[in-house]
């Protein structure tokens, strides 16, 4: 902390989840109108084997009340690294602070890879409260927007069409089939905006697949092959949410999502929730915007990714 800095700045520790699940449902209702944010997405985040909470995150306080927060981690194992950042409006200077230094330790975990640059992602509400000018002013750019989606569901959506020719479909209460539907994430997303390639064991620390419901994540398959998976949950508040729906190449075309969409709906309004979300990249070529829009989705808010490349300092030499 400077000084002069009307903020203090510590690192967050696990036990300040609610604290920091509170500022975050503020920022959540200033930009889209209601509180989104779960307490176990902030635990997983916290605890997650990626990030050094003593050195990746900050939290900034003025007057005792904490104003901003930020979280870095390193998902590529190169250049490629990853924030969170949240701020309260009219706390600027706590909120630029933190940006130094996300910055700073971005270059770090850039450097101790091998790597000559930092590229730091950051996911942020198309109308943040974050100051967007002061972020141009760092060399930061807008380079890719998602659309948060909803649909209502009712009682109409329990008949479910049927499927298509030859189509069977299985949940992941299996173990060995929780390791195909990532398999299937990870192949059906390869060429997706920012997709970084995870094992099994990472990809469970990032979900917390110790909270996953494997009975809401769905195979699809033709014959002898799994042609797609849906990735889903029941733990938000707001609404059930799907985060990933996935279709082999090969078996584009048939049918086979939208399929996996209606069941989905149909499942979520048998459980009786009212609301079901999801996020599609708005540049997608696999023309999922277009899918979803068929389904009867339709756009919430916009999410941007913003963009920093950073020159990375060499490490001195080890002497002699």
């Amino acid at each position: 902390m400077h000084s002069e800095d009307p903020f203090s700045v510590r690192p967050a520790t696990l036990d300040d989840a609610p604290l920091i699940c509170g500022l975050l449902n503020e920022i959540d209702t200033i930009e889209t109108g209601a509180p989104d944010t779960e307490l176990h997405d902030v635990e997983t985040d916290l605890a997650h084997p990626e990030a050094d909470l003593g050195r990746d995150s900050w939290l900034a306080f003025e007057d005792g009340r904490l104003v901003a927060y930020a979280l870095v981690w390193d998902e590529s194992g190169g250049e490629r690294v990853d924030t969170d950042h949240y701020v309260l409006p009219g706390h600027e200077a706590a909120g630029e602070r933190l940006f130094e230094l996300v910055e700073r330790r971005a270059a770090e975990r850039a450097r101790a890879n091998g790597a000559d640059r930092a590229v730091l992602h950051l996911h942020l509400n198309a109308r943040p409260t974050t100051d967007v000018g002061m972020l141009a002013r760092r060399g930061w750019e807008r380079v890719r927007r998602h659309h948060v989606m909803a649909r209502p569901l009712s009682d109409g959506d329990r008949a479910v069409p049927e499927p298509p020719a030859g189509l069977g479909l299985r949940d992941c209460a299996d173990p060995a089939d929780r390791r195909r539907a990532h398999a299937l994430v990870q192949e059906t997303f390869s060429e997706h905006f920012g997709h970084q390639p995870r094992t099994y064991e990472q990809w469970l620390d990032d979900i917390g697949g110790d909270r996953v419901d494997w009975s809401l994540v769905w195979i699809a398959s033709l014959g002898a092959d799994d042609a797609a998976v849906l990735y889903s949950r029941n733990d938000r508040q707001s609404m059930a949410w799907i985060g990933r729906v996935g279709v082999r190449k090969e078996y584009r075309g048939r049918g086979i999502a939208g399929y996996l969409l209606r069941h989905a709906f149909g499942t979520y309004a048998a459980l009786g929730r009212d609301t079901i979300g999801l996020g599609v990249d708005t540049l997608n070529e696999s023309g999922a915007l277009r899918l979803y829009e068929a389904h009867g989705m339709s756009t919430q808010y916009a999410v941007d990714t913003w963009e920093v490349v950073l020159p990375v300092t060499p490490a001195a030499p080890s002497p002699a």
